[in-house]
């Protein structure tokens, strides 16, 4: 399976580290840097801007790498897989004894999550998660299955970063789980790939 799909974009085959570089990092200011005032008073006064909401999103994607990497022998990770030509990218491609599939961190702390067939809500508002998930594996699916050469199925995970998380029924074609159990959740899933 490998060697066969090494055309992917970004396949490397090993567990990469977790590059901070991301292509939607906020904008600096023209003198490159963010203005660090303008980001202590947002922290000071809780107010929501862009480079905060980065930050956070980008603090709960390596946490959850973090715990992929101690998932061990016959998995591999990638991070930050791009795919796309608007700087959109895959945040973790697993690749195991349950298949491929693609994690999307969600991160919300503080808030309330609950998740049923058809919808993910943030503090009760509904989200797209969903649908981008699936989205996301799809193309994932068409990119491998392409390189490949072959028919490469995957299998979409919202890994969940909140206060609460309530999953009243499980989503129709997406697996939601908790952070604190991704790889324990992994490593139950039934095999279907082999060496």
């Amino acid at each position: 399976f490998q060697r066969r799909c090494q055309k992917w974009r970004g396949w490397t085959g090993r567990h990469q580290p977790f590059d901070r570089e991301r292509p939607h990092e906020p904008k600096l200011s023209k003198s490159g840097v963010l203005p660090p005032l303008k980001s202590l008073m947002a922290r000071t006064m809780s107010v929501h801007t862009d480079e905060r909401a980065w930050r956070i999103g980008a603090d709960g994607e390596e946490e959850v790498g973090r715990r992929l990497a101690k998932l061990g022998k016959g998995w591999h990770v990638l991070h930050a897989v791009p795919v796309g030509e608007k700087g959109s990218d895959i945040d973790h491609v697993v690749m195991g004894p349950p298949g491929v599939l693609t994690l999307n961190t969600k991160t919300h702390p503080g808030k309330s999550v609950w998740v049923a067939e058809r919808a993910f809500m943030v503090s009760g508002h509904k989200t797209d998660y969903l649908r981008n998930s699936l989205f996301e594996a799809r193309r994932a699916t068409r990119l491998l299955s392409r390189a490949c050469g072959f028919y490469v199925p995957v299998e979409p995970v919202i890994v969940v970063m909140a206060e609460k998380l309530t999953i009243k029924a499980s989503p129709i074609g997406v697996h939601v789980v908790g952070r604190k159990h991704v790889t324990k959740w992994l490593k139950s899933r039934p095999a279907s790939l082999t060496q």
